[in-house]
């Protein structure tokens, strides 16, 4: 073993592959940011603080051999804290030979990004991140190429790029390249949201439909959850007609609602078919699911993978899951699409130790781990293998994300995008905007102005 460390240091040391150095022991994390995908306004690091153009660190910066021990912080959500210190120790134990400090902090993968991006030479030198939130790490420089670290990742990991992108799942592995280069692991699919309901309540032919569904509740007294105050939720409707949005290099967003879409369908008209829906007296429109499910009243939800445990206590244990119904627009069916994504695992170009770094993001996001995250967490894995496992193809929950993604939209949007996308949603949820087709476009001209707006 000692020879194949050996063996492993000198391949590191001879390619040059290792990132530049920084401090990577801050074990500083944010545990009180609020959960969004906002990006920061200015996605750029301090000059002195871009990695040198050909990556290659300073001699002192190499590992230090076996008797050494490796300094290492890993950063994950609040509810991985549990799963990432098993891993983090089985990782130990499958390098006998040498020592580790691996510190576990919590920053969530939503906030990830936003942290990073404060200070790059601070953060950790592993951490998770939702995959929107690409786009501004490799804009600024603040995240290392895999593919720069093949080397390393064979010497310590016994695995190559190669191997990691066959391991995983086409999509995750397209999402988490930019120009052919890999960033980040995948670690998990199904970030994406779906219908769930109870079936002592509804069938399934009543859920296929959002006008079948809200009849069905209505008759029985009961409500339809969803998060429609959120840019994250509310974008489907949209989306499901053929319009998009687009993060631009400037930061800001670029955004169609107000006009007709690419299928030829007018903005005013899937609000109209939003307002339809939210003024039903069986929608509840909410920012607290779990409350909602577990409340009495609700026996349907928009939700998504995690809320497993809420499910189980507001539906039962035998709740239903399946795509999102079909809603009624200008006289037709649509079916409604969701924002899809997932979970990544990158690491930062600054640590002092990157080759243990990639070795250890490779460890907690392989097969074994990917079937660990499932068992305790519920998330959909995206590593084949994994999601071959039987026990994850009789889940209902990843079944129905699984679906559901053939329906999924990979959301890039910029800071201004969060705020009147909520405060629209919110209007939509309270009857606020008139029902004329002047009102609606007035309304949506507004929501445009502000996604669009140039960064402060």
């Amino acid at each position: 073993m000692k020879k194949l460390v050996a063996l492993a240091l000198c391949l590191v040391l001879a390619l040059g592959l290792v990132a530049c150095g920084g401090d990577s022991n801050s074990n500083n994390s944010n545990t009180n940011t609020p959960s969004d995908n906002n990006t920061p306004s200015d996605n750029n690091p301090p000059a002195d603080n871009n990695p040198p153009a050909d990556n290659n660190p300073p001699a002192d910066n190499n590992p230090p051999a076996s008797g050494d021990a490796i300094a290492l912080t890993v950063w994950g959500g609040e509810e991985d804290q549990a799963l990432l210190g098993e891993l983090v120790e089985e990782f130990k134990a499958a390098h006998p030979d040498q020592t580790f400090n691996i510190q576990v902090g919590v920053e969530s993968e939503s906030t990830a990004k936003d942290t990073i991006l404060t200070d790059p030479q601070a953060a950790a030198d592993v951490f998770a991140f939702a995959s929107d939130q690409l786009d501004s790490l490799v804009n600024a420089k603040a995240i290392q190429s895999l593919d720069d670290m093949d080397a390393a990742l064979q010497a310590l990991a016994g695995v190559s790029v190669a191997d990691v992108k066959t391991a995983n799942s086409a999509s995750s592995v397209e999402a988490a390249s930019r120009n052919g280069v890999l960033y980040a692991f995948p670690m998990t699919a199904g970030n994406n949201y779906f219908l769930a309901y109870d079936p002592d309540f509804l069938n399934e032919d009543q859920v296929k439909t959002w006008d079948g569904l809200l009849e069905a509740a209505a008759a029985q007294g009961k409500k339809v959850a969803m998060t429609i105050a959120s840019g994250w939720y509310n974008a489907s409707f949209f989306y499901s007609a053929g319009f998009t949005t687009g993060l631009n290099e400037d930061g800001t967003t670029s955004a169609d609602w107000n006009g007709t879409s690419a299928t030829g369908i007018k903005g005013v008209d899937v609000v109209k078919a939003m307002q339809a829906i939210a003024s039903s007296p069986a929608f509840f429109s909410t920012n607290d699911l779990p409350a909602a499910i577990t409340g009495g009243d609700v026996i349907a939800v928009v939700d998504g993978c995690w809320e497993d445990k809420a499910l189980k206590e507001g539906f039962g244990d035998d709740y239903a899951a399946t795509t999102l119904p079909t809603f009624t627009l200008n006289g037709q069916q649509v079916q409604q699409y969701c924002v899809s994504g997932f979970k990544f695992v990158g690491v930062n170009p600054y640590s002092k130790q990157a080759g243990w770094a990639v070795a250890l993001a490779q460890f907690i996001t392989n097969e074994e781990s990917q079937v660990k995250r499932f068992e305790q967490r519920k998330q959909g894995p995206t590593n084949v293998n994994a999601a071959a496992n039987p026990a994850v193809q009789e889940n209902v929950l990843i079944a129905a994300s699984s679906a559901q993604d053939a329906y999924g939209v990979v959301q890039l949007v910029g800071d201004n995008y969060w705020s009147p996308t909520e405060s629209f949603g919110a209007q939509i949820a309270q009857g606020t905007i008139g029902s004329d087709d002047a009102a609606i476009q007035s309304a949506l001209d507004d929501l445009i102005a502000g996604i669009t707006a140039p960064l402060a």
